[in-house]
């Protein structure tokens, strides 16, 4: 009975793969209708380059997850098994201002500023 149900589904899936795929067909840009289809696009894609402008002094052991800059103050979050912060940190020096440990349970990711609040997502 379940060789037979798996046959059946397997079949199932192959039929729906290439329903998908003919209904899609339709639906190239090379057919899509004219109002689809954006004439105001460059030809070529453009390419974005960068310089260093500066560069900041910062704690090699701290696994930096989230960063943000709020009145030239720098809050860190850092994530390690068992070792996360929330940091404030002077953005100059490095120096940090102020630490919170996380417990050793969570784990620390995202950092925003919210009002007056600092923010930090953990898992």
């Amino acid at each position: 009975m379940n060789r037979i149900f798996g046959k059946f589904l397997l079949g199932l899936l192959a039929i729906s793969g290439t329903i998908l795929i003919y209904s899609c067909a339709g639906f190239l840009p090379s057919e899509a209708p004219s109002g689809l289809v954006d004439t105001t696009a460059p030809d070529a894609i453009p390419v974005y380059t960068y310089s260093i402008v500066n560069s900041y002094p910062h704690d090699r052991n701290a696994f930096t997850e989230g960063l943000v800059l709020e009145n030239g103050v720098l809050y860190e979050g850092t994530g390690l098994r068992g070792h996360s912060t929330l940091r404030k940190v002077d953005l100059e020096t490095g120096n940090i201002l102020q630490i919170r440990e996380l417990p050793a349970q969570l784990f620390g990711e995202g950092v925003t500023v919210y009002r007056d609040r600092v923010i930090q997502l953990t898992w």
